[in-house]
């Protein structure tokens, strides 16, 4: 991960909106009602939210009355999550090194933006190990991922850049993004998201197309009256564990025990 390059692009872009325009209120609302149906029922519950960002998630689930912490990079949006929510306890901090926290401490550990900017497979998996070990053994870890057809399908053919991307080495044989040391986003297949759980011995109890066609689709989402789109939103929420639209949606994820 380029820390420095993270830092700049997250000084420019605007987080803190990203998930109020109709494509992320789809992923937004469908992640909530995961999250939902895996919350202990009790106020006591211990969440951490790793990569927080401005603090959409924390401060929705804080509001709630769950005991919620805030690990974040960036400190312009640790800035912006603690104006909206000082109640929230706010640190800054890697997902690679969370030491600062002790084993067997969260029932719900959330790794959402991390895995989209950590680079190598070994800094995957040392995040994994880290949101593995800070969790509860009854807990359970939300991962998210960025997909590799999504990039292939939009940035390579629709953006007419994937013979470039194939002269240049950014993507292989196998149409699959090969990011370098200096990228901001890695992207990720099923047999990848597989392998790293396999790796750390990981229990996946379901994993879901978060957005599914919605990244495709914006202009149409965007025209939709109001009653359509929450048709829309009922027919992404009704299909989004069918595995023949997982692998496409340009974010997935991934909910796991240890």
């Amino acid at each position: 991960m380029n820390e420095e390059n993270l830092i700049r692009y997250y000084n420019k872009f605007n987080e803190d909106k990203r998930l109020t325009r109709r494509h992320g209120i789809v992923e937004y609302e469908t992640t909530m009602k995961y999250i939902y149906n895996y919350l202990p029922q009790t106020k006591n519950t211990k969440i951490i939210d790793i990569g927080a960002g401005t603090g959409k998630y924390s401060i929705a689930l804080a509001e709630k009355g769950y005991d919620v912490t805030a690990v974040e990079l960036i400190k312009h949006n640790l800035m912006t999550l603690k104006r909206k929510n000082s109640q929230i306890k706010a640190i800054k901090g890697n997902a690679i090194d969370l030491k600062i926290f002790k084993d067997n401490t969260f029932d719900i550990v959330l790794l959402f933006g991390p895995m989209y900017h950590l680079i190598t497979e070994e800094e995957k998996i040392k995040a994994l190990n880290e949101a593995k070990r800070i969790v509860t053994k009854e807990g359970f870890i939300f991962v998210s991922y960025y997909m590799n057809e999504y990039a292939i399908i939009t940035e390579g053919f629709k953006n007419n850049k994937i013979t470039e991307a194939i002269k240049n080495q950014l993507v292989d044989k196998n149409f699959h993004v090969t990011p370098q040391n200096t990228d901001l986003y890695s992207m990720v297949r099923i047999d990848d998201i597989n392998k790293y759980n396999k790796l750390l011995n990981l229990k996946r109890i379901k994993i879901i197309a978060q957005d599914g066609p919605s990244d495709y689709i914006r202009p149409i989402l965007n025209k939709m009256d109001d009653e359509t789109f929450k048709l829309y939103i009922k027919y992404h929420q009704t299909t989004c564990e069918r595995l023949e639209l997982i692998g496409a949606s340009s974010h997935v994820l991934d909910i796991l025990q240890k």
